[in-house]
């Protein structure tokens, strides 16, 4: 792979001449970002995650953009900065998050999660590719531009959301009130990987999210397993056949109606899933299952891209403990989500779910949901020009044409950004395919993080010729 400072394309040597200046800087403040455990999806980390707002927010101040602010949404706050000075140039808006996972559990990780390390030109901690990477690219890529040229090619806007990883919660309520603020032309997100290998590619589909908790209950309290048994319910049975019921043993949902808004791949799709390389038995052994398992009649590819899910995502009840306990536990629960995609609706999924389990539950038991959350999937144009312009920035800077895949993860912002505020998206992301998201050791290819902040730069360059729709 081409190493940015010396392709030939790209030689801005004001620009490199900085870039290698401040590369210390760069690191350090990288690893100041991680340093901070903003853990959205837990209570006590909530202030945790508003200073990992405050911390952006004075960088964002420092390299010289304007209107910054640290803004109140019911929740974590979004972080809001702009640079409106390229008269008669588009207008970008640019959106990553801070906010990270939780860490557990804590004794797989190589070195504490949140005291980071670059080991073989790797930086090992929590966020680090998922999503402070991305934040903290484009914060040095905007400064890298203003220190040398003191000025953007286009008009810049940001928007840094703290709370991705707990569903966005408020999010859509943020964006709906400040809709004249981030009028934009297009919007770039960067939340999305590489290919596998590390190949550069330009994500095109998200799937979307349906996440759900199941409880069933039974007797007030837990029953005698002998005094009782064979005349009550099992909750804890009951759940395991509820949720038996959902799938087939083929994987496909059984859920009826499902499947009925699904936009079907056409035969171009497939050729492009096909043209995507892919060991298959390396990425087997990678995962470290023992056979794959899928939906019949798709790909790999096609069923982590194309096609929708159901899994349980935990499932617990009745006694857990060392020893025994003869009991007929009071209740059964089931965390339950769904991955979804074009042109699934969250809401219309929920309502066919909670159709089917009323008539699949057994009427000695009483259940109830729990919504925990929801995100519409997404579906961007390849040959859209701020989209090409993405390609040539990454050839120009990486030395290869960018593939076009489609991420089985959701980033439920973009089809927010659709929806309310009109605005068509570019996925331009740059962690591995192979980063350990949300799991021990997560890590970034530093050689990512650096050459990724002149494809940012080189970008910038590229969409100010645009003629935009």
């Amino acid at each position: 792979m081409a190493d940015a400072s010396t392709h030939p394309i790209l030689r801005d040597d004001a620009l490199e001449d900085y870039l290698a200046r401040t590369a210390d800087r760069r690191l350090e403040s990288y690893k100041a970002l991680l340093r901070i455990p903003s853990v959205s999806g837990i209570p006590a980390h909530a202030a945790d995650c508003r200073a990992a707002a405050e911390f952006i927010a004075a960088d964002l101040g420092e390299i010289g953009l304007e209107h910054v602010e640290i803004c109140e949404t019911g929740g974590h706050p979004v972080v809001y900065a702009d640079w409106l000075h390229a008269a008669g140039k588009p207008t970008v808006l640019v959106y990553a998050h801070y906010d990270v996972q939780p860490v557990d559990p804590v004794d797989l990780w190589e070195s504490p999660p949140f005291v980071p390390v670059v080991k073989e030109g790797r930086m090992l901690a929590r966020g680090s590719s998922d999503c402070k990477c991305h934040v903290a690219m484009h914060a040095r890529a905007v400064e890298a531009l203003l220190a040398t040229r003191k000025s953007l090619p286009v008009n810049l806007k940001f928007a840094f959301e703290g709370e991705e990883e707990s569903s966005s919660v408020h999010l859509d309520a943020w964006l709906e009130a400040n809709r004249e603020r981030l009028k934009a032309d297009f919007a770039v997100i960067s939340d999305t990987s590489f290919f596998e290998g590390n190949l550069p590619a330009i994500t095109i589909a998200l799937r979307g999210l349906l996440y759900f908790q199941l409880d069933v209950t039974g007797s007030r309290l837990d029953l005698h397993s002998g005094v009782y048994g064979g005349a009550v319910d099992n909750p804890a049975n009951a759940l395991c056949a509820i949720v038996a019921a959902l799938k087939g043993p083929d994987g496909r949902v059984k859920v009826p109606g499902f499947y009925d808004d699904v936009v079907e791949l056409s035969e171009l799709d497939r050729q492009a899933f096909a043209a995507l390389p892919l060991d298959q038995e390396g990425y087997r052994e990678g995962i470290g299952v023992p056979a794959f398992f899928g939906e019949p009649g798709f790909t790999i590819l096609e069923q982590l891209g194309a096609r929708p899910t159901l899994d349980v995502n935990g499932i617990w009840g009745g006694f857990e403990g060392e020893g025994a306990k003869t009991i007929i536990p009071a209740h059964a629960h089931a965390k339950i989500s769904c991955r979804l995609v074009a042109n699934q609706e969250p809401e219309r999924i929920f309502e066919l779910i909670a159709a089917y389990v009323a008539e699949v539950a057994p009427k000695s038991i009483r259940y109830s949901f729990q919504r925990l959350g929801d995100g519409r999937p997404s579906l961007t144009p390849i040959d859209h020009p701020a989209t090409q312009a993405a390609a040539r920035a990454i050839e120009s800077t990486f030395g290869v044409s960018p593939l076009y895949i489609r991420e089985g993860g959701s980033v439920p912002v973009c089809a927010s950004f659709e929806s309310i505020l009109g605005l068509s998206t570019v996925l331009l992301g740059f962690a591995p395919a192979d980063g350990q998201f949300h799991a021990p050791n997560e890590w970034m290819w530093m050689s990512n993080f650096e050459t990724g902040i002149r494809t940012i730069a080189r970008y910038w360059d590229e969409v100010e010729g645009l003629k935009l729709p």
